[in-house]
């Protein structure tokens, strides 16, 4: 009997939202001193606040805070699979807020929220969602929340990522 492959999560297509529904985020994600200052670096954020511990000590905060830029990278990153992994593009991120903030060493989690859906009035094989995605931290206090709207890849248009790939390799195994 020659067994089938099982291809993993492939994330949902406009088809699969339903306005209302919320999704809990599978991955928290604690951030480091490294992460923090790494992407101030990389993206030539020159506020001390974020890397310079000296400094951020003499601060309403007393202690560095990591860099906002990076809280919505991460939270949005935290989405991709259940929201935009067939996303077609991106259309904008509107609203952002964040009501506390995030230090290192605390552990960022997420949920995204459905708004909306709609057809694209000019592509058939992609629909329009718009969703609102909270951050929140290990103490359950929410330091980010944004909408973001995109548009997703109806099934059987997305580009095919491994079907014919994984056939190919499979087959050359067995040999």
């Amino acid at each position: 009997m020659e067994q089938q492959i099982q291809i993993g999560w492939q994330g949902r297509f406009y088809e699969d939202f339903e306005v209302g529904d919320k999704i809990a985020h599978a991955l928290g994600r604690t951030i480091s001193q490294t992460d923090n200052s790494w992407f101030t670096q990389l993206t030539q954020n020159t506020n001390p606040i974020h890397f310079d511990h000296h400094y951020a000590k003499q601060t309403e905060f007393q202690k560095a805070i990591v860099n906002s830029a990076f809280t919505i990278a991460l939270v949005t990153g935290q989405s991709v699979s259940d929201i935009s992994q067939n996303v077609m593009a991106n259309l904008g991120w509107d609203e952002v807020r964040l009501p506390h903030p995030v230090f290192e060493g605390d552990t960022i989690y997420s949920y995204t929220e459905i708004l909306s859906k709609r057809e694209s009035a000019k592509r058939n094989n992609v629909g329009i969602i718009e969703v609102k995605t909270t951050g929140y931290n290990q103490d359950g206090q929410i330091v980010i929340h944004f909408k973001r709207t995109m548009m997703i890849y109806k099934k059987g248009y997305a580009p095919n990522i491994m079907k014919p790939l994984i056939d190919q390799v499979i087959s050359q195994d067995g040999k």
